[in-house]
C-alpha cells in the first residue's frame, strides 16, 4: 500500500504492507485535513496481525475520521472506547500545522520522530514520549500531548514496530516523502510483522518540486 499527496503546504506519504504470507495488514496510516491549515496524522498498529488486527485498526480509523476536530487526548479515549471488544492497538497521533508546531501523543509502540538537517548531517530533533498501554484494553492514567517546534523541511516520521527505526540515518531529506517511505519499507521492513511508515513535512511553498 502506497499513498501520498499534499494538504495545503504539508507534503505526506504512507507506505505499508502485510506480514509476508498474509493478505490483510493490521497497520493503518490515517491522514485527515482538520481545516485551518492543520493536518491530523495517525499510525495505528492492531495487536498481532491478520483480520482481527485489521478490524481493531479500522475501527480507530473511523473514529478519527468522524471526530478529527477533537483534541488528541479526546481522540485517544474515543478510539479506546470504540475498540473495547477488539484486540486493541498501539496508536500515535500527530497534529501538524502549517506554522511551526507538531503536537503528538502516543500509546503503545508506534514510534514518531522529527528529523532535521544539521551541520553534521541528519539528526533526530525530537522523539515522541510513548506511554505504556493498549488502546482498547488499557489506557495510561494520564494522556498528555507534547508540542514540538519544527521548521520547513523537517520530517515527521511515524512507524509501526514492523519497521527498523534505527535505520533513519540513511534517509535523504532531499527526496519526496513518497520516495522516503517507499525506500524505508523496501529496506527496513521486518519479515516477522506487518509494517507501515508515514512521513510528512511542511514544504514552505505549496506545490514545491518533489
Amino acid at each position: 500500500m502506497h499513498d501520498d499527496g499534499f494538504i495545503g503546504r504539508i507534503e505526506w506519504a504512507v507506505a505499508g504492507r502485510a506480514l509476508p504470507g498474509q493478505q490483510v495488514s493490521g497497520d493503518r496510516g490515517v491522514v485527515l485535513d482538520t481545516g485551518g491549515g492543520t493536518v491530523l496524522f495517525a499510525v495505528l498498529d492492531g495487536l498481532g496481525h491478520g483480520a482481527a488486527a485489521a478490524d481493531a485498526a479500522d475501527r480507530a480509523a473511523r473514529v478519527l475520521s468522524e471526530n478529527r476536530a477533537e483534541p488528541l487526548d479526546v481522540l485517544m479515549v474515543l478510539c479506546h472506547r470504540a475498540m473495547a471488544d477488539t484486540r486493541g492497538a498501539a496508536i500515535s497521533l500527530a497534529l501538524f500545522d502549517e506554522g511551526d508546531t507538531v503536537r503528538w501523543l502516543g500509546v503503545g509502540n508506534v514510534e514518531s520522530q522529527v528529523l532535521t538537517a544539521g551541520p553534521a548531517g541528519l539528526r533526530v530533533h525530537a522523539t515522541v514520549l510513548l506511554t505504556a498501554g493498549i488502546v482498547g484494553y488499557r489506557l495510561p492514567p494520564t494522556l498528555q500531548p507534547q508540542s514540538v517546534a519544527v521548521r520547513p523541511g523537517d520530517l515527521l516520521l511515524m512507524s509501526t514496530d514492523g519497521i527498523v527505526t534505527e535505520s533513519t540515518g540513511d534517509i535523504d531529506l532531499s527526496k519526496s516523502t513518497a520516495d522516503i517511505t517507499a525506500e524505508m519499507l523496501a529496506r527496513h521492513a521486518k519479515d516477522t510483522d506487518d509494517a507501515l511508515v508515514l512521513a510528512a513535512r511542511h514544504r514552505g511553498v505549496r506545490g514545491a518540486a518533489r
